[in-house]
């Protein structure tokens, strides 16, 4: 491998260690109007009597302090729903998706327990919260394995009645949500209500400080994604967004949650706000209240397919990385599902897949390794050059161009190959730290989770870019790195060569090292194939000299 080739690795290094700062600033704010006048930002049942107007209904509603609720079953989580808010969820569970060795994924707690509340401003100027009151002819648990089951809430204000509906699906994440309040709609201020989702979603990976870089809110209008900036506690402020909108969500490095209208909303709230190492976010969408809002609710796992079915540019929400490599990227991820389609193991999936990329960027590292050979052939004239013009850089530059042109030979034919490759490396690299399909998958031995590092030994401290713990596959990934430095040809002078195998390896195993275990897999598999391919060049290719060029 020759110096440009080991700077434009290097280049890839800082980025990919840089990527996690880029997607915190790469939205810019959104105009905003005045602050919203509904805080969706979880508070206790206390904290919200005391801190919000009284409801219309108070009297009814401070008779009313217990909540019924029953259980839903489908074949991919199983859901809690209580009559506060006319239907909120206060237990999501997904059957496939397990937080450790004992507890399966639940995507409520605490801090998002009051989603799916409802509020509006009243004509006199008060802001009406329709938590309780609400009452459903159901009595029993639902299952839902083969057709869908919508269930009925109503609330009586002032003798009219409001609904709100709630239909679940058999093999599917979504809710879809049916609201009326029409019957109140001389009482609502600019005939708007809103339906808020407060708390965001739990975290559920045991590197958080990885999580939280993922960790976001996002609102989708004018065919464009904004995420608002974290803001320190007590200085938080609810965004409000009058435009049409086509979703609000949260997302955390796995799981998602959004709110998604039938036809699009006419404006959205948001709240980011950061209190030390935590964050937490709320959204919510706006409605007109004159005729009945029908929205869905996605509360469920980032899986491509699912989310991209579901239309709006909901997919947008997905991490591709960059624009110019979102489609490889996506590409890329294709390619490992339908591997896997026929191979249950995505350990193997990458193997395989190690072999298809080797293939494929074949012509590229023959023409790098050929280009280098005959840099190296040509390194006693370039020398000579060097000594016989070193008080003159000008005639030494024309002199080697000269050669470089009598030879045959491009120096920059070396590094193209490698550059041209970076989109592919981004894009695996985007692909293989976040996709949820790797999440918990083993492979074999002591790689048990391909999203995860593979670490045998906790070392009980943080070290920086390095990890509390040591991983076994990124050693392997040093060893294979110099043996493929040892191998390759070089224009470099001994001691050159060895600094830079001895500095690269040390560099990639020590940020690797935190790196997923199927990322590190695959790039190991990378290496040994290219020994493999550059032993294969050079008992097949004749030796360039300078008699034969």
């Amino acid at each position: 491998m020759d110096r440009n080739s080991v700077l434009a690795f290097l280049l890839i290094a800082v980025i990919i260690l840089l990527m996690p700062e880029y997607y915190k600033f790469v939205y810019p704010d959104s105009p905003l109007s005045d602050s919203s006048e509904v805080l969706i930002r979880n508070t206790t049942s206390e904290q919200k009597e005391t801190t919000k107007p009284v409801n219309l209904l108070s009297l009814e509603d401070n008779k009313e302090k217990k909540y019924s609720s029953f259980n839903v079953e489908t074949s991919l989580y199983k859901a809690t729903v209580s009559n506060k808010n006319g239907g909120s969820l206060t237990f999501f569970e997904l059957n496939n998706y397990a937080l450790n060795d004992s507890e399966l994924v639940n995507l409520i707690n605490e801090k998002n327990v009051e989603n799916l509340g409802l509020s509006f401003r009243s004509v006199d100027g008060d802001i009406i919260n329709l938590s309780s009151g609400w009452k459903t002819d159901n009595r029993y648990d639902v299952s839902v394995f083969t057709s869908s089951k919508t269930i009925n809430y109503f609330k009586v204000v002032d003798d009219k009645t409001i609904t709100k509906s709630l239909t679940f699906y058999p093999n599917r994440y979504i809710i879809d949500l049916a609201i009326d309040l029409s019957a109140v709609g001389g009482m609502v201020s600019q005939n708007t209500a809103s339906i808020y989702w407060p708390g965001g979603l739990p975290l559920t990976e045991p590197n958080i400080k990885d999580e939280l870089t993922y960790y976001s809110a996002a609102v989708y209008q004018g065919e464009e994604k904004y995420s608002p900036k974290t803001k320190p506690l007590g200085q938080e402020k609810t965004e409000r967004m009058l435009y049409p909108t086509d979703w609000v969500g949260v997302r955390t490095k796995y799981f998602f949650t959004a709110l998604v209208p039938n036809e699009k909303a006419p404006g959205a709230e948001v709240l980011a706000v950061e209190d030390g190492l935590s964050k937490e976010f709320g959204v919510g969408l706006l409605f007109n209240t004159p005729s009945p809002f029908r929205s869905t609710l996605y509360l469920g796992p980032l899986e491509y397919s699912r989310i991209k079915t579901l239309g709006n540019s909901l997919d947008q929400i997905m991490n591709f990385g960059w624009a110019f490599i979102r489609p490889i990227s996506k590409g890329v991820h294709w390619v490992l599902l339908f591997l896997h389609n026929y191979i249950p193991n995505y350990g193997f999936v990458l193997l395989l897949f190690s072999v298809l990329i080797k293939i494929i960027v074949y012509p590229l590292t023959s023409k790098s390794l050929n280009s280098t050979r005959k840099m190296q052939a040509i390194q006693p004239l370039l020398n000579e050059l060097k000594e016989k013009y070193k008080n003159d850089q000008k005639k030494f530059a024309q002199a080697q161009m000269s050669l470089f042109k009598e030879h045959g030979v491009n120096p920059l034919s070396g590094c193209v190959p490698v550059f041209l490759q970076m989109p592919l490396l981004f894009a695996l690299f985007t692909v293989f730290r976040s996709s949820i399909e790797l999440r918990g998958a083993p492979f074999i031995l002591w790689i048990q989770d391909l999203s995860r590092p593979d670490v045998v030994l906790d070392l009980g401290i943080n070290l920086p870019l390095y990890g509390s713990g040591v991983a076994i596959l990124p050693l392997l990934m040093g060893v294979t790195m110099f043996l493929q430095m040892k191998s390759a040809p070089t224009g470099q002078g001994p001691g050159q060569q060895k600094f830079m195998m001895y500095f690269m390896n040390g560099f990639f195993v020590l940020i690797f090292n935190q790196f997923p275990s199927g990322l590190v897999l695959y790039y190991t598999l990378f290496n040994v194939l290219t020994i493999v391919q550059q032993k294969y060049l050079t008992s097949h290719q004749e030796k360039p000299g300078v008699a034969n060029k």
